[in-house]
């Protein structure tokens, strides 16, 4: 009678370590196949200040249409002396829309920079317990 109860442990064992080895290295584990990341700098247009950038913004309706519906915020940072740093998680087809999202709405408040990204947590944590080996 235990062995069916085995038998399945066994077999959720190997279904566990065939989903470990099938995520690519950067693919974050759980994350919908087919997404990408994207880290997109906002860079503060010095030559403004906070106020009149603010005032630009709202003008331009960024937080209105910035993130498209559907499209993740991963992490939106302010750097001091730099600006904004958001990086998106959202279906690789939607590029476009974030795009388009983000052009008629920052330029002349802030300097755009994109930067397609993937996650590497894993792979350094894995290289610091192998006591620096490079990673994939």
């Amino acid at each position: 009678m235990r062995l069916p109860a085995i038998a399945a442990a066994a077999l959720l064992a190997l279904s566990s370590a065939a989903q470990a080895k099938t995520t690519p290295p950067g693919v974050t584990p759980g994350a919908p196949t087919g997404t990408m990341l994207l880290t997109i700098v906002l860079r503060h247009d010095q030559s403004k200040p906070l106020p009149e950038i603010n005032a630009e913004l709202k003008k331009n309706g960024f937080y209105e249409r910035f993130p498209p519906a559907g499209v993740e915020v991963v992490s939106w940072y302010v750097m001091m002396g730099l600006g904004q740093v958001v990086t998106l998680r959202f279906p690789a087809e939607r590029l476009r829309d974030v795009n388009s999202a983000i052009e008629p709405t920052t330029w002349g408040g802030y300097r755009t920079e994109f930067c397609p990204t993937y996650d590497y947590r894993k792979l350094a944590q894995e290289a610091k317990v192998n006591a620096g080996a490079v990673p994939r």
